[in-house]
């Protein structure tokens, strides 16, 4: 059954690779925020999600 379940994430992966993308970085970044992330990491990351939120409210 495992195999099953592995080929079909497989087949969902290649049919949506943006979203798996997406899925794959977003998971990497709280991962690093959680885990890694020092007082700098985190500051500079403030500053690029602030900056981030500004050109999707300007859409």
């Amino acid at each position: 059954m495992a195999q099953t379940q592995t080929e079909a994430n497989k087949k969902w992966q290649e049919k949506n690779r943006d979203r798996a993308r997406y899925l794959r970085n977003r998971s990497a970044s709280r991962n690093f925020i959680k885990k890694d992330a020092t007082e700098e990491d985190l500051a500079e990351l403030l500053k690029l999600i602030s900056e981030r939120k500004q050109v999707l409210n300007n859409k």
